[in-house]
């Protein structure tokens, strides 16, 4: 798929969301993010797009809510006229012992990072539909992309992350006579989570055998090198730096 004047909209446009944006928007996209509480980042981002002369929108959303996924991408179609692209980044990412884990816990994470992606992408398919083809890219993990879990304490998490792959392969089979093809990433070690140490930031590059965080830029390449193929789909890529094979 050619990228210029397409319309892209991003669930969750926080730090590597807004590193997507910039990169779809240096390619010609025009853009929709969506944010639930960062506002102002949302909004800087945002400005940088339209310095890109490209249009740029941003939505508040809670993508726990069923209603609320549908209306960010009516309200794109609506301002930007069309949606090319779909990116489901929306994601929460939180330590919490076995015997702590409340049900609010568990439907939290999987409406977050499973749900929302699922139903952001239904009311996608339609209008995909009408220009005949679109790309759809959802977000999973390394650790969920190898078959595995290796962290006691983020058991939703890795089953979300886990359903997001069999999502993505549903989705792809589903959707390929539309000629809108669906994949995913699993980061890896990308940028530090807020509140690394200095010396967790260490372990973690010692852990990965090419030895650093691979940074934002690492995810926007592979977003735009799945947007432009034409022939993969269903796939769930590892972008970790080798973290899978140590």
């Amino acid at each position: 798929m050619e990228i210029t004047d397409k319309v892209a909209l991003i669930t969750g446009g926080r730090r590597i969301g807004a590193v997507v944006a910039t990169e779809l928007a240096r390619r010609g996209a025009h853009v929709a993010m969506v944010y639930r509480a960062s506002r102002a980042e949302a909004e800087e981002t945002a400005g940088a797009l339209r310095a890109l002369t490209r249009r740029a929108l941003v939505l508040q959303a809670d993508l726990q809510q069923p209603a609320a996924c549908e209306q960010v991408v009516s309200d794109t179609v609506a301002e930007l006229g069309r949606l090319d692209i779909l990116v489901n980044m929306a994601s929460i990412y939180r330590l919490k012992p076995i015997d702590e884990i409340t049900v609010a816990d568990w439907d939290t994470q999987m409406a977050i990072d499973l749900r929302a992606a699922w139903l952001c992408s239904h009311a996608a398919v339609p209008h995909m539909r009408r220009t005949r083809g679109g790309r759809i890219v959802n977000f999973s993990d390394w650790v969920a992309r190898s078959g595995r879990p290796r962290y006691p304490g983020y058991l939703p998490y890795y089953v979300a992350k886990a359903g997001v792959i069999a999502l993505t392969e549903a989705l792809a089979l589903e959707l390929a006579a539309d000629q809108i093809l669906v994949n995913a990433i699993a980061p890896g070690p990308i940028v530090a989570p807020e509140g690394t140490s200095d010396s967790e930031s260490a372990a973690v590059e010692r852990a990965t055998p090419l030895g650093r965080w691979g940074g934002g830029i690492e995810i926007a390449k592979t977003v735009v090198s799945l947007i432009e193929s034409d022939f993969i789909t269903g796939e769930t890529i590892r972008v970790d730096g080798g973290r899978h094979v140590k």
